[in-house]
């Protein structure tokens, strides 16, 4: 792991569990409030996604769970900020010009190295705000229930998360459902809503997902 990931990772790790970090690196967990770390998350603007394709609704209510998906995206060795903004990229062509869709459907996407970018534009300021969230295309029957995140990679024939984007992961879940008031059980997996594949392990991964979310908010 590159070293800045490496450090990243750490001072993330030491921000669950309530430290404070001496040092802000990108990517780095920061404390907001006694109760909610908040994870750094690359806006649409910093990643320069392109303009949605229509409007993009705002649901003037909170979601009541999140629905864990993976992308079906190459398994890279590349860990890198850049790449993590390469396959928001990527995410994104591919929900505007082949699905036809307003714009990248999910709200947020976790990479390989640990790098969370926002997807759908409005996401994140939702998010901050905790009151309201982004009508998203990401499960069919809870695109205007559920906070949809992606991570970055196959998951299907054994392929395991790397640790950076499992630590993350916890770290991104437990921030949005304490803005949300979403309680830790209430994480999914796109399978549970229709006949798909899809997070593969993650699905059998959501129970310690569960009890490490729990115990990043408890902490």
């Amino acid at each position: 792991m590159h070293p800045e990931n490496a450090l990243r990772r750490r001072l993330l790790l030491a921000g669950a569990a309530g430290l404070a970090a001496a040092t802000a690196v990108p990517g780095t967990a920061q404390a907001r409030d006694a109760e909610a770390i908040e994870p750094d998350i690359d806006s649409t603007g910093t990643w320069d996604a392109r303009s949605p394709q229509g409007n993009i609704g705002v649901l003037q209510y909170r979601p009541s769970r999140i629905v864990v998906h993976h992308t079906v995206s190459t398994n890279t060795s590349d860990l890198s900020r850049a790449q993590a903004h390469a396959h928001a990229h990527w995410v994104q062509d591919l929900h505007l010009d082949k699905n036809g869709w307003v714009d990248t459907g999910y709200h947020f996407l976790v990479s390989r190295g640990g790098w969370i970018t926002e997807g759908r534009h409005g996401s994140l300021q939702a998010l901050t705000g905790g009151r309201n969230f982004v009508l998203g295309s990401h499960t069919s029957g809870q695109n205007d229930q559920a906070v949809g995140i992606a991570c970055e990679g196959a998951y299907h024939a054994g392929a395991v998360p790397p640790d950076a984007q499992w630590d993350v992961l916890v770290v991104l879940c437990a921030y949005v459902c304490e803005r949300y008031g979403i309680p830790s059980a209430q994480l999914y997996g796109h399978k549970d809503y229709g006949e798909t594949l899809c997070p593969g392990v993650y699905h059998d991964m959501l129970p310690r997902l569960r009890e490490e979310v729990a115990a990043a908010r408890a902490a």
